[in-house]
């Protein structure tokens, strides 16, 4: 999985958000509001990726079991995937 050319994360205040850009727009005219670990794994998607090395680097960098990270991980992906933001 990777993310979409058609979406970016920008910083607003102490806030990220994913938001669509150009045709992208019609289809999601919204943002995503996300935190540390989700600009994290947004940022780990910049580069075909699996679920399993996904899960590999959020237990490398933060204090969280491999069955947790995967569980949140999922769900995340899950909503990214809803809006268009990633791709298999």
């Amino acid at each position: 999985m990777i993310r979409s050319k058609d979406f970016i994360k920008r910083k607003i205040a102490t806030q990220y958000v994913i938001v669509a850009l150009g045709q992208a727009t019609k289809k999601f005219n919204g943002m995503v509001s996300v935190n540390e670990t989700g600009s994290f794994i947004w940022d780990a998607l910049e580069s075909d990726i699996s679920m399993d090395e996904l899960v590999e680097k959020i237990t490398e960098n933060y204090e969280i079991d491999a069955e947790t990270a995967r569980a949140h991980a999922t769900d995340f992906v899950n909503t990214l995937k809803g809006v268009g933001a990633i791709v298999e």
